[in-house]
């Protein structure tokens, strides 16, 4: 039996349940990768996340070139793709990893439709969560729309499933190849439409078991402290890797959970607190895919202040927003953070967003877009979720608004300055005790930090304390109408 493995959100050889059965199953053996045109040119993602996935894919091509396989690609639309190649390759049966966005969901089912009118057999298998939305629900079968009772019943499943993970198939050898065709080289950035960049997250499964073991050996011990300070390499830059799938949730929580287990110092509450993140991450998943709307509109409709009406106002404080000029350091360190590097620092994402929403008020759409355009990690479901967490439009149960003073989360967090200092170097030799809201120094202080509040650094594009108050002012019109 001849079968087709088409590789998506999963690019591992490492606990690949769609591989894994290709293998158990078939004689011959098919891996498949396909260029989504009409996704590349939407240029929804940027050259940031496409680089990675590139260099993913280079990863899962050589790991499977030392076994004696070829991994095929192909560029167009994916549905006529997938059903030109089963029908051209003559198999019997096309594998995939299961996904939850809504437009994913409907390709898979057109292509599973069209598949069967040609006698293809489809098998699809759960591998980007845990749990799927299905498996997770409340007492009444319902999907859940709060995360800390989704957070009791994801550990409830844990717990009496204990998921387990898979090894690389012991099957894949070249005695599973197909003879077919080579393909040609995989496709650069340019010859898909983008920049190519030099990534500062290296891409591969590789690499990305490396830096799971980095981190459940060292920083997940002290990730309640570290994960919040944007200058200290307290967080797992894990990320990107789930997006791609270069390795699996189940194997990051197992390797979380075995870490408790080390010689060395390890706190429980630390660990817990960072698998916590990964349950987080498939919330936001459960909550696409039973309330696919929230693509386009607010979980929730709240009595919220109405977004700045567009204008040449708007467009001048978003335009200073996006390139990291605002004159509050914290935003634009981690504004200019994203924009070299494609990554941001989540606490920092947080304190952005917010300033957007409530200091600026711009609709949080347009921060949502923006960060699908340049982030490294681009991912519709947490992308989605935590700007809408941001707005209070999501599916928390907080009242009222939460607003982050920019001056107090960059004196908490980065005390020292050091991130600041890293992404806006204008402020390099400003003292730290000013570091934090430089336009306060006096010319005096201005010249022996050689930075010029209005010329060589922006003045503040706002008064945060005078944003906050009318934030809440239009907010209490809101709900008195």
């Amino acid at each position: 039996m001849r079968g087709i493995v088409w590789f998506r959100r999963d690019l591992r050889l490492n606990d690949q349940p769609a591989l894994t059965a290709a293998c158990e199953d078939c004689s011959e053996v098919i891996p498949l990768f396909v260029f989504d045109d009409p996704l590349l040119q939407s240029h929804v993602f940027g050259s940031a996340c496409v680089n990675f996935m590139l260099g993913c894919l280079e990863d899962l091509a050589a790991s499977l070139a030392s076994r004696g396989i070829t991994l095929q690609w192909r560029r167009g639309e994916p549905v006529e793709e997938v059903v030109h190649v089963a029908r051209a390759w003559k198999a019997d049966v096309v594998y995939w990893n299961r996904d939850y966005e809504p437009a994913a969901i409907e390709r898979d089912r057109t292509v599973q439709q069209q598949l069967a009118q040609i006698g293809v057999v489809v098998r699809t298998f759960k591998d980007h969560v845990v749990f799927e939305a299905e498996e997770v629900r409340s007492a009444t079968g319902e999907p859940m729309q709060r995360y800390s009772a989704y957070r009791a019943r994801w550990w409830m499943k844990w717990q009496a499933m204990q998921p387990t993970t898979l090894p690389v198939p012991r099957l894949l050898t070249a005695e599973k190849a197909v003879s077919l065709p080579a393909p040609p080289p995989l496709p650069s950035a340019s010859d898909l439409g983008y920049e190519p960049v030099t990534l500062w997250i290296e891409p591969g499964e590789r690499i990305a078991q490396k830096r799971l073991r980095r981190f459940v050996e060292g920083p997940i011990h002290t990730y309640i402290t570290g994960r919040n300070l944007p200058a200290v390499d307290g967080s797992s830059i894990l990320s990107p890797h789930f997006r791609f799938g270069t390795l699996s949730a189940r194997a990051a929580v197992h390797a979380a959970l075995a870490s408790l287990a080390q010689g060395r110092r390890v706190s429980r509450p630390d660990v817990f607190i960072w698998i916590d993140e990964l349950v987080w991450r498939e919330f936001f998943q459960q909550v696409l895919a039973a309330f696919p709307r929230v693509v386009d509109e607010p979980f929730r409709q709240v009595p919220a202040p109405a977004p700045r009406a567009p204008g040449t106002e708007r467009d001048r404080l978003y335009q200073a927003w996006r390139e990291g000029k605002t004159g509050f350091p914290i935003v634009d360190a981690g504004m200019r953070q994203l924009n070299q590097t494609g990554w941001m620092h989540n606490r920092v994402r947080m304190i952005v967003a917010s300033f957007l929403i409530k200091d600026l008020r711009i609709d949080w759409q347009s921060g949502e877009r923006y960060f699908m355009q340049r982030l490294i990690d681009a991912d519709v479901a947490a992308n989605n979720g935590n700007w809408q967490w941001c707005a209070s439009t999501g599916t928390d149960a907080m009242q009222g608004y939460r607003i982050f003073n920019p001056l107090l989360q960059s004196k908490k967090f980065d005390p020292k300055g050091e991130y600041l200092r890293k992404y806006v170097p204008e402020l390099a030799a400003v003292p730290t005790d000013q570091i934090h809201a430089p336009h306060l120094m006096t010319h005096e202080d201005q010249a022996l930090a050689k930075c010029r509040i209005g010329i060589d650094y922006p003045s503040p594009i706002v008064d945060h304390r005078q944003a906050r108050d009318e934030y809440l002012a239009l907010g209490k019109l809101q709900r008195t109408r």
